[in-house]
């Protein structure tokens, strides 16, 4: 079975034409396999509304993992991490933790990083950075853990014991 995967970007210049996205491309590269099918993929601005509507129409669509790039610093119009921080019903704590900790080992930025990740029904969503070079070590990074989550989140697990 494969998983049902969502990208969306958050860019005002990307939404607007005035720059090509260059994350969907690294997205398109971790995720196009055994596991992951990219069903849906969206660019949009920067502002709240956009991003919301955005993030309700994959969960509606019962994408099983939401991925978001960009608009998660400290710029006034960055405003992923709290839209999707309104829409979380579950925030898996550790997952942010680890991709900060991760991200400063690559980038001395990425402690300014307010990214936030969590579920809503049986969607994980998780918040990356506009930069196709971070979004690329994270992809690298995370892949190797995502089954796990989305097994769960499917019910596809009855002992996690033996999942270890």
């Amino acid at each position: 079975m494969k998983y049902k995967v969502g990208i969306l970007i958050v860019s005002d210049r990307a939404a607007s034409g005035e720059r090509a996205d260059g994350c969907l491309p690294v997205f398109k590269k971790w995720l196009n396999n055994s596991l992951f099918e990219i069903v849906l993929t969206e660019i949009v601005s920067d502002t709240p509304v956009e991003i919301e509507q955005a993030l309700k129409e994959f969960i509606a669509k019962n994408m099983q993992l939401v991925l978001t790039s960009g608009g998660t610093g400290c710029a006034p119009r960055d405003n992923t991490p709290e839209v999707t921080a309104n829409l979380i019903e579950r925030p898996p704590p550790g997952v942010d933790e680890a991709l900060r900790r991760y991200s400063a080992e690559k980038a001395k930025f990425a402690m300014y990083s307010r990214a936030v990740s969590g579920i809503v029904g049986s969607t994980f969503i998780i918040n990356l950075p506009g930069s196709p070079k971070a979004v690329g070590e994270l992809m690298e990074f995370l892949l190797p853990t995502f089954e796990h989550p989305l097994k769960l989140l499917a019910s596809r697990v009855a002992d996690c014991a033996e999942e270890i």
